[in-house]
Parts: structure tokens; C-alpha cells; sequence
């Protein structure tokens, strides 16, 4: 190459180098973490949380209406009519349905996310009742009722078809169980970390329980020095459960063995903004606890939150 030449092209290489310098994109700021404190709408009075994705659905025990909040803009939405009965705890499904229980109205009802749209309802009881607590597994949906020493089985079909409205079972809870008076007592449901029973929680005496789904007999979970005063909602990740105790204002985290009969506390997790909270669902790599606030007087006005936390 002549030296002109190699001259020439030098001069090109180095205007396209200072050019591709001088256009390329300043370097994208990070984006923001998602809020820790999650607004609801006034005078809704959470219960329950679900979550799917970025998504948390919360229903309210005052209207029975559903919100649906994006965890990483903030910004929610009703995605559920108000139905005059509660909406208590809540579950979401791979199909994007989501199960609600449904408090003293004695039943459940099963709606589609993206919509709203109730898919289908189950009338388990009647007075007394107050279904509590949902929890999915592979061929059923399980229910706790706060007032009845049962589980409500919801069997769910090929393909997680959703049964006739008549197609339940009750289940009646024998063995180590004890029903104390009328308040709560049966409250959170979760699968044992091998899958093959339940765990709940019994508010009033704050024992843990392992249910066999099959016959109802139940086994206290054997948790040395500990009680669980106050047991809302479960959660389980892996063998580490939490478990919400709501007045105290702290969740509970318990190392299972892989059966549940057992296990280790192994920490408390408090926040300043935990205001009676009563129940757990995880995303984003993030624990999101409704606040009930109990301890203070619901009115049309009353402010409502949900507070993020790290799992541990």
C-alpha cells in the first residue's frame, strides 16, 4: 500500500473511532429497587396476599374486593368487584387464577386474574364459619375454617380443572388437634417441604400442626421453646417457614426437617412498619406482608399498607 493511500485510510479509521465515541449512548442510570411500602386504597382493610411475578393480589376482609399492585412501579388497581363478604387468604395458581377463601360468608371462589372474573364458587358451611386460608397442591386446593376443626378439599382435575360446585370434602382434624373456644383457631396453611402433608397453625394456642390430608390425623410439629402466639398466615421456601404472628408484630422463621414434624427457630423478623400484619407471600426476592391493622378502627378513611421485607 502506497504511502497516500495508508494515509488517507488512517484518517478514515480515525474519524469512524472519535465518531463511534462521540454518538454511543450515555451509560443507562440503575433502576430504581422496587418501594418497601406499598399503598393500598383507604378503608380496605387487607387480609390476604398472593403473589405471580411482579405481581401481588391482596383482598379485602371489609368488601371483598381484590387489588392487584405492581411490585416494581407501585402502582395498583381493582381487578375484583366488591362482593359484601370478605376476601381473605389467597392463592395464585400457574393458570393465573386465583383462590380466594372466603371469611364468614363460608366458601370460596376461584377468579381469573387477568380479568377479574369469578370462574367458579364453592359454599362449604354456614354459620358459624370463617374460611381462613388456602393452600395449593398438585391435585387439590385445601381450605382452613378459623371456627370448625375441618379442612375444606377442593379436588382439582386433569389439567387443574376446577370441579362442580358440590365436588368438596371436609375434612375433620383428629389426633393431637384442639379446638378452643369460638374464636380463631385454625388459621395458615402450607405443604410440609416434601409435600406429602399440611402444616397449619392454630392462633389461639399458637401450635403448629401436621395434617395427613388423606385421613385428618394431625401431630403437633415439635418446635422446642417456642410457641406461636398469634399464628396468621404461612409461608414456605424450601424447608424455611414463616409464620406470621400478626399482634406481635413479627414473623417467626423455622428450619422444617423434610417431613415437618419438626424443626429450629432460627430468627424473628421485625420491621418499624409492621402494623398488625397478617400474612406472607414472597417475590422479587422480597417477603410482602399486608398490614391488618387490628388495633385500630377501620373507617372509610382509614390508611392501609403493605410492607416489603428480605427473606432470610
Amino acid at each position: 500500500m502506497n504511502r497516500p493511500l495508508r494515509t488517507a485510510l488512517g484518517a478514515v479509521l480515525t474519524a469512524a473511532l472519535l465518531t463511534s465515541v462521540t454518538v454511543a449512548p450515555a451509560q443507562a442510570h440503575p433502576a430504581a429497587p422496587p418501594p418497601t411500602l406499598l399503598a393500598l386504597p383507604d378503608g380496605f382493610q387487607p387480609e390476604g396476599v398472593a403473589t405471580a411475578g411482579r405481581y401481588a393480589y391482596f383482598g379485602s376482609r371489609a368488601t371483598g374486593e381484590i387489588y392487584r399492585v405492581d411490585l416494581v412501579s407501585g402502582r395498583g388497581t381493582t381487578i375484583g368487584a366488591a362482593t359484601g363478604t370478605p376476601s381473605l387468604g389467597l392463592k395464585v395458581d400457574r393458570r393465573g387464577r386465583l383462590f380466594v377463601a372466603g371469611g364468614t360468608a363460608g366458601d370460596a371462589r376461584v377468579l381469573d386474574t387477568r380479568t377479574g372474573a369469578v370462574l367458579a364458587r364453592y359454599q362449604f358451611a354456614t354459620a358459624p364459619t370463617f374460611v381462613n386460608d388456602v393452600v395449593l397442591t398438585h391435585d387439590a386446593a385445601y381450605f382452613t375454617d378459623s371456627n370448625r376443626p375441618v379442612l375444606y378439599r377442593l379436588p382439582l382435575g386433569r389439567g387443574g380443572a376446577l370441579p362442580p360446585a358440590d365436588a368438596f370434602t371436609t375434612i375433620a382434624l383428629t389426633g393431637a388437634y384442639q379446638q378452643v373456644g369460638t374464636g380463631v383457631n385454625l388459621n395458615g396453611i402450607v405443604t410440609t417441604p416434601d409435600s406429602r402433608a399440611l402444616i397449619v397453625v392454630q392462633s389461639t394456642t399458637g401450635t403448629l400442626y401436621r395434617v395427613d390430608p388423606a385421613t385428618g390425623v394431625s401431630t403437633a410439629v415439635d418446635v422446642p421453646g417456642h410457641t406461636f402466639t398469634n399464628g396468621d398466615g404461612l409461608l414456605l421456601l424450601g424447608r424455611t417457614l414463616y409464620v406470621v404472628q400478626n399482634r406481635l408484630n413479627q414473623v417467626a422463621v423455622v428450619r422444617l426437617n423434610h417431613a415437618g414434624t419438626a424443626g429450629t427457630l432460627t430468627g424473628l423478623i421485625t420491621d418499624p412498619a409492621f402494623d398488625v400484619p397478617t400474612t406472607v407471600a414472597a417475590a422479587l426476592g422480597r417477603l410482602y406482608l399486608p398490614n391488618g391493622r387490628f388495633t385500630t378502627p377501620p373507617t372509610p378513611t382509614t390508611p392501609y399498607t403493605a410492607v416489603a421485607v428480605r427473606a432470610r
